[in-house]
């Protein structure tokens, strides 16, 4: 038996469809990001919402405002930004890190390290802590790079709200942490800054992932959560740039719905955590 459809609601989706990818061509021949490729449902998902926000009787009007005025594209960039973050995310992931990562790079005598999409920076000041307890710090290098300058300049200043420093102090004590968490910040009023030794060898740095080009050739990249919003063709793409800009032995963890599994550089990388997603780059 057939269900009954709803035509003027699969005209509204349609039309609303339309209007959209008639949005993201704007965005992108206006200002040059380019989301066409990103996960339908998630482009969808953060349009409509903004627009229903605004009280706009359609994604048009959106688009005119998008289009028309500078100050609101930033608004639209952030819906649209990947900004899902915390401070020692999936702390296992980091508890493998020390223990089967670590102690080869350690072994080499200067580390260079990507944080991909590295959003408000809570990522960075993550590795920035674990590298300096592992004796790392003073030798690496890390490149911590997203599209969006906004995100950007959070994480550049390192100030975070204190609402969230228990729920990252426990993450950081599960993730292996030897010392008080507490050492790494200071706390002002609702706010908490982190010291600034923690940024003194990181470069912050714009980079699109879907339209740039190999960043740097360096000894891991960590890019997680970030490639579950592409399409598979866009992730594919992405994942070659890893590929291509990892060194021989090079390290690359992902997020912990992501894999190599069906792209295709999944024969340049064996498995060093299945469960959380860290790959090496085979020598040969």
């Amino acid at each position: 038996m057939e269900l009954p459809v709803n035509k003027e609601q699969s005209t509204l989706n349609l039309t609303q469809n339309l209007e959209i990818e008639l949005l993201i061509e704007a965005i992108f021949k206006r200002y040059g990001y380019d989301f066409r490729d990103y996960n339908k449902a998630h482009i969808r998902r953060r349009i409509l919402f903004r627009t229903a926000a605004l009280g706009l009787r359609s994604i048009s009007e959106l688009q005119h405002k998008v289009l028309h005025e500078n100050d609101f594209f930033d608004l639209i960039l952030k819906d649209l930004s990947i900004n899902v973050t915390e401070m020692y995310r999936d702390p296992g992931f980091y508890a493998s890190l020390r223990k089967e990562v670590l102690p080869m790079l350690k072994t080499y005598p200067y580390v260079k390290l990507w944080l991909a999409g590295c959003s408000t920076g809570e990522e960075v000041y993550s590795f920035a802590i674990m590298l300096e307890e592992e004796g790392l710090y003073d030798r690496t290098q890390i490149y911590a790079t997203d599209f969006n300058p906004i995100s950007l300049e959070t994480a550049r200043k390192g100030i975070y709200s204190v609402a969230r420093i228990k729920e990252y102090t426990a993450n950081y004590q599960l993730s292996g942490g030897i010392n008080s968490f507490s050492d790494y910040y200071v706390a002002n009023y609702d706010s908490v800054i982190f010291n600034q030794d923690l940024r003194k060898n990181t470069v912050f740095a714009e980079h699109n992932l879907v339209t740039d080009s190999v960043f740097a050739e360096v000894h891991m990249i960590i890019c997680r959560n970030v490639l579950i919003y592409f399409n598979k063709d866009l992730q594919n793409k992405v994942v070659r740039l890893f590929s291509e800009s990892l060194i021989k032995g090079g390290f690359l963890g992902l997020g912990s719905k992501e894999n190599l599994m069906f792209t295709e550089v999944v024969d340049q990388f064996t498995v060093i955590d299945a469960k959380e997603k860290i790959y090496k780059k085979k020598v040969i």
